[in-house]
């Protein structure tokens, strides 16, 4: 007999905890002689944030105080720059942090142990199924339409009376394109009234089709939308972690209740409201990345490529079963990418030369990507 079949049974965690998918970050690149090394595989902005912003952060020396736990300046200074009550945003360690809120709010396991139900398009952010399990709702995932648009019919036919949150994720990551504002909102209208509809705009600021929903429009018509943003995108703040949720009171009335106290550190809202002070700057950085995703995306269709809409930081590959071989590639060019088992690749839209490689690694790969 095996003497640890005698042995006494240690800590198991909660039984959900083993069946939730394990969030994988992109990995960086690996060192080759001779060629400068880029990170492709995380959604960040290669840019740091603008001079004023890295400035707040050096500045900041009450370290050793805790944040206002309700981030009030930072949601003044939001409230003016959206148009919205300050009372109806409510901050948060990234838009993940928020959302994470949203959950432990609206959807979970009931008294008579049945969990909720959460809707949400597939593929699309990695981190939905184990922000819904950790809540200890149930996942409904509705497959992507092969554009890699949301299927938003398939999910209306999806909610139950057990729905309480659908997620909307626009552009969508890790495919690229939006909703409409027109789909969107006839969506809305087809759901019950009591199911909360958050429509994640992560990568809002690079939106240039517009005819793009607009998140803010739909929360001051529907009192069941919420709204996540995110100063990790287009801001540069990825390793601050602040985001926010915008919603009526009806909602933040019972999110200030589950909220993260202390989320935002007083750095993070430092540095989040010198951004918005100088928007403009952002806006400029912002665009050089737009026009460097519009030149990959041209070069890969005159490839002959399928790519979906790109309206995020990130064009998608639907490589299928050859994107651990397509991933490797890069990897030898000193390029990480991120690829997502046997679905496709994603690749952040990074600097100049970065963009460059890539391109004419694709230029001499012969399996080029189709429509799923």
């Amino acid at each position: 007999m095996n003497s640890s079949d005698n042995a006494p049974e240690g800590v198991r965690p909660r039984p959900v905890v083993d069946r939730l998918p394990k969030y994988a970050a992109g990995k960086p690149p690996v060192a080759i002689e001779g060629l400068t090394s880029y990170k492709l595989s995380s959604n960040e902005n290669p840019l740091p944030p603008i001079p004023a912003v890295l400035q707040a952060i050096a500045d900041q020396s009450d370290i050793n105080r805790y944040p206002d736990p309700l981030s009030t300046k930072l949601r003044t200074a939001l409230a003016d720059f959206l148009g919205v009550p300050a009372d109806d945003v409510v901050t948060g360690a990234g838009s993940l942090g928020a959302l994470n809120q949203i959950l432990s709010t609206f959807a979970g396991q009931n008294h008579d142990g049945k969990a909720d139900e959460v809707i949400y398009a597939w593929r699309s952010f990695e981190a939905y199924p184990i922000c819904v399990g950790v809540a200890g709702a149930e996942s409904v995932q509705i497959p992507l339409l092969p554009d890699g648009r949301h299927d938003l019919e398939a999910m209306a036919a999806a909610v139950t009376v057990r729905t309480k949150v659908i997620l909307l994720c626009t552009p969508n990551n890790p495919t690229g394109p939006i909703l409409t504002a027109e789909e969107t909102e006839r969506f809305i209208q087809s759901v019950p009234a009591g199911v909360v509809v958050v429509i994640d705009e992560a990568y809002q600021e690079f939106v240039r089709n517009e005819n793009a929903v607009e998140g803010i429009k739909l929360y001051r018509k529907y009192p069941n939308v919420v709204v996540l943003r995110t100063f990790s995108k287009a801001h540069g703040l990825a390793g601050l972690r602040v985001g926010y949720s915008v919603s009526g009171p009806d909602l933040t009335q019972h999110l200030r209740v589950t909220a993260t106290p202390f989320a935002v550190s007083q750095i993070a809202e430092r540095a989040a409201i010198t951004s918005l002070e100088n928007f403009d700057q952002v806006v400029e950085r912002v665009q050089s990345l737009v026009d460097e995703r519009d030149r990959v995306t041209a070069g890969l269709r005159e490839l002959g490529w399928f790519v979906p809409e790109a309206q995020g930081n990130f064009v998608w590959l639907n490589l299928g079963e050859n994107s651990a071989e397509f991933a490797g590639l890069a990897g030898e060019r000193a390029l990480s990418v991120r690829a997502f088992g046997n679905e496709g690749v994603r690749v952040s839209i990074g600097e100049v030369e970065a963009n460059t490689r890539f391109l004419e690694l694709c230029a001499s790969y012969t399996k080029a990507p189709q429509p799923s």
